[in-house]
């Protein structure tokens, strides 16, 4: 079994290794702390603090441990990190936090002090020897005060006003750099192409065709889309988020708006696919009425009139310029 995964199994290591285990563990959860706390620090202060006292309550675990080694085993740490032992929980890439939101952070703080309570207390449970077992009752204790200490690092720091203010701002930053633009995108993808797409169907009365121009109108208009989204504003001064992000969730929302009804005419038989593109139409527009009245806060009756109406409009249009 060594042989396919290089790494050791935890029932293998010796009590020596699962203290180095657990020190460079607790080296790892301050590093990601205080990259969380970097990473709030400009837009939510307070739970930057918060994440903060965590990090620093992690070195004084890290710093008890130690001196527990350097009394039991030396001074001389073995080289054993959580990629060395198999089945060990792993931590998320670093270069994965800026793309969290501040409730994903908070509940990947959560997720990480548990996963090291469980560790300690399972670790002591299949331990034979007493003063092993002690030590890993110990910080398995250690762990747990570690997540009461987190509680109350997150009352001192976020109390009832400040977490609601940044959740509003969390929520704002969220419709500016996804939800507006990958809205833009899903209306322009779903109502521009309703006439090339319609206006080909009934001219030529062939699937296959239709769905070519189907599906080089809704990727053109896709890469149009996200390029036009990410060079209009580097989201520096209006605070919309990276270009990057919103270009993609621009043009793939154009994408996805126009695929919808082109893929149907895969179909051979004619008016099947044509009845099942209109179905797909009709709940296209209604999705975007839908996500208008929710997150950009517009009156449904003013949505639907604005995107029902109007792409009933192109597509009439496109059916009747085919028919022609």
């Amino acid at each position: 079994m060594r042989f396919f995964t290089q790494r050791k199994h935890f029932v293998e290591l010796s009590e020596q290794e699962i203290l180095a285990l657990a020190i460079s563990s607790e080296e790892d959860d301050a590093r990601i702390y205080r990259g969380y706390g970097e990473r709030l620090r400009g837009e939510y202060p307070a739970s930057a603090a918060m994440f903060d006292g965590m990090a620093a309550e992690e070195d004084g675990h890290r710093a008890q441990l130690i001196a527990l080694h350097e009394a039991r085993f030396g001074p001389a740490i073995p080289l054993i990190r959580r990629e060395h032992v198999a089945g060990y929980y792993a931590r998320r890439p670093v270069w994965l936090m800026e793309n969290l939101s501040l409730d994903r952070i908070r509940d990947e703080a959560s997720a990480m002090e548990r996963d090291a309570e469980h560790f300690y207390t399972a670790a002591a449970a299949r331990t034979q020897d007493a003063a092993t077992r002690k030590l890993l009752g110990d910080l398995a204790a250690a762990e747990a005060g570690h997540q009461t200490r987190a509680g109350e690092l997150q009352e001192a720091h976020l109390d009832d006003g400040t977490r609601a203010d940044e959740d509003r701002a969390a929520h704002r930053q969220f419709v500016l750099t996804w939800v507006q633009p990958g809205l833009a995108g899903l209306m322009d993808g779903s109502v521009s192409t309703l006439a090339p797409i319609f206006a080909t169907a009934f001219a030529t009365q062939d699937t296959w065709t239709t769905f070519l121009v189907g599906m080089a109108a809704s990727v053109g208009a896709g890469i149009s889309m996200g390029f036009t989204e990410a060079a209009s504003d580097d989201g520096e001064l209006s605070g919309r988020g990276s270009p990057i992000k919103r270009g993609l969730a621009s043009g793939i929302m154009t994408t996805v708006g126009g695929l919808g009804h082109a893929l149907p005419y895969l179909i051979p038989e004619f008016w099947t696919a044509t009845t099942l593109a209109l179905l797909i139409v009709f709940v296209e527009l209604w999705a975007i009425a839908w996500i208008q009245n929710k997150f950009m806060e517009t009156p449904f009756w003013r949505a639907t009139m604005q995107v029902v109406l109007g792409g009933a409009l192109v597509l009439g249009a496109g059916m009747l310029i085919g028919s022609g």
